[in-house]
């Protein structure tokens, strides 16, 4: 275990004194995490990110797909000692979930400890479409969906839907099924945008992240990510 501002300077990337600055102003990232306290110590399998950039790459990239379980934290690690996505694969690797799940958000989530693709996966431009189901509160009318379809402005920012299917109407528990894609990854904004609406979510799951589905993985199940499937989220 060394100081991090120590093991970014012995990589060669800059001086210690500017690597404090940097971790100080909020630009490093240690295994996807932001740190800012000086004096962090990481160990040599701890990935290191500058500006989203990752500077130490001599690691053996591992990737992915989590069916994710109601009840589970979408992180590395919890304060509270709950349980992980971490925790549900067996792996040595330094891996870290791309994106985040809510705690009762069940579905597909990624995870790896390569940075580079965690960043491309992340970054707004690429607009990799996330297929999410959810079971609301009440019965969803022709003019739910007129309104999700010209968009529903969430935090003075237009949602923008690009697929919207309405799989069940129960209309004995007054709850709707719906299936509904976006581009983006805000927090809650599934919940936000039915709540805009005024149908509230019960059940929330994500079944689809680009050309990804779950298959036949159970909750709490996964399986690696082939190389081929790596590349091809490069080409999209």
């Amino acid at each position: 275990m060394e100081r991090l501002q120590k093991v970014i300077a012995n990589l060669g990337y800059t001086s210690r004194r500017k690597a404090e600055d940097l971790i100080t102003a909020g630009r490093v990232k240690v295994n996807g995490e932001v740190v800012t306290e000086l004096g962090t110590k990481v160990d040599g399998d701890a990935l290191i990110a500058i500006d989203d950039v990752l500077i130490n790459k001599n690691v053996n990239y591992e990737y992915y797909l989590l069916n994710k379980p109601r009840g589970v934290i979408s992180s590395a690690h919890d304060e509270e000692g709950r349980r992980t996505v971490v925790d549900l694969i067996k792996t040595e690797a330094r891996i870290y979930p791309i994106g985040r799940l809510d705690y009762n958000t069940t579905g597909l989530i990624i995870l790896t400890n390569d940075g580079d693709f965690a960043n491309h996966l992340m970054h707004p431009s690429f607009e990799i479409p996330k297929t999410y189901v959810a079971k609301v509160e009440g019965i969803i009318i022709p003019e739910h969906l007129t309104k999700l379809k010209q968009g529903i402005v969430i935090e003075n920012r237009k949602v923008e839907i690009k697929r919207i299917k309405v799989k069940r109407k129960d209309y004995e528990k007054n709850t709707s099924l719906v299936e509904v894609t976006i581009v983006e990854g805000r927090n809650h904004i599934i919940k936000k945008l039915f709540g805009e609406l005024k149908l509230p979510v019960i059940k929330l799951s994500r079944i689809g992240y680009g050309f990804l589905t779950l298959d036949n993985l159970k909750s709490g199940e996964y399986r690696s990510l082939s190389i081929k499937e790596v590349k091809k989220f490069y080409s999209l």
